[in-house]
């Protein structure tokens, strides 16, 4: 394989990243450089070093990428995720959790309840709900590095995790 740069005692490298999020080096590189999300498991450290990414932070780029693509800016992301992180923890990527967005703002809906009632006011929103997320990044890891599967770890594995 030409992209299996990975140990896999180390994540996911750069390469490997884009392609399972969908996006460009360029990008990738941008988000690290800018505070965004740098890679968890290894920064880049000199021109010619890899950063190592894990599994959660491939989903939370992938998320970032949807949220990006409906129209949210990177600032209302940025808040958006500190947020999430204050009054969730870090464990709100594997949480049955639905974001939702309108350009203006991001929405966190925890039932189908709250969804609708941000559709009543009228407003135009898109929702990503953030547990499929989980579940694209991991298929597409394993379809495009099957040998890596076993980083993908299962949505039970992550909670337990997260939750020590």
């Amino acid at each position: 394989m030409t992209d299996n740069i990975v140990d896999t005692n180390l994540g996911f490298g750069s390469p490997q990243v884009c392609k399972v999020v969908g996006i460009s080096y360029r990008q990738l590189d941008y988000w690290d450089r800018t505070g965004l999300l740098g890679p968890s498991m290894k920064a880049a450290a000199g021109s010619g070093t890899q950063r190592k990414y894990s599994f959660q932070d491939i989903v939370t780029l992938r998320v970032v990428k949807g949220l990006l693509d409906g129209g949210t800016t990177l600032q209302k992301i940025r808040q958006a995720f500190d947020h999430l992180e204050e009054e969730i923890g870090d464990d709100w990527r594997f949480q049955d959790i639905t974001l939702i967005g309108d350009g203006t703002t991001v929405y966190a809906a925890r039932s189908m309840e709250e969804v609708v009632d941000l559709f009543r006011r009228g407003q135009g929103v898109f929702g990503i709900a953030v547990q499929p997320v989980v579940d694209e990044v991991r298929g597409e890891i394993h379809r495009l590095y099957p040998d890596q599967a076993d980083l993908a770890p299962a949505a039970e594995t992550l909670s337990e995790a997260t939750a020590t």
